[in-house]
């Protein structure tokens, strides 16, 4: 059986409607390996670099899409990410755990990931009470990107 999710109508009055989604950070080890990995692997574009402080910064765009950025943080000594290898394991830890991207299709997506020797994390899935497909794939350093076909 599938459900279909209900959204609630958009609320215009709401003294926030100006808020829209923008970006995502993350805290990287490596900046100049990491910006090569998201164009290279993924195709994201660079679309601005800047210091702050001692880090290094940069906003990456997918390849057609000007609305959603993801900005990596980069310099200093950061913390170890926790090990996200298993997707079941990773979902009882605190704090961030992933950002999502949607795609025509998640499986022709996994296949090209695999031929660019991403790591995927799992098998994907259906969860038809959302009416979706997902999959999850990890950077080198261990930062979860999930992968979202429409049912």
């Amino acid at each position: 059986m599938k459900t279909v999710v209900n959204i609630p109508a958009v609320n215009s009055n709401s003294k926030f409607s100006s808020m829209k989604g923008s970006h995502v950070a993350m805290r990287v080890p490596d900046f100049e390996a990491s910006k090569k990995w998201f164009t290279e692997k993924l195709d994201f574009r660079v679309i601005h670099e800047w210091p702050f402080g001692d880090l290094k910064l940069a906003y990456l765009a997918p390849a057609t899409d000007d609305n959603f950025w993801v900005e990596l943080l980069a310099g200093g000594t950061p913390d170890k990410q926790p090990d996200y290898s298993d997707l079941n394991e990773s979902l009882h830890q605190a704090g961030y755990h992933h950002f999502c991207i949607n795609v025509n299709s998640v499986d022709e997506t996994l296949a090209e990931l695999r031929k660019r020797e991403v790591t995927i994390v799992g098998e994907p899935f259906d969860i038809e009470i959302i009416g979706r497909r997902l999959a999850f794939f990890a950077d080198p350093w261990g930062n979860l990107i999930e992968l979202a076909q429409v049912l």
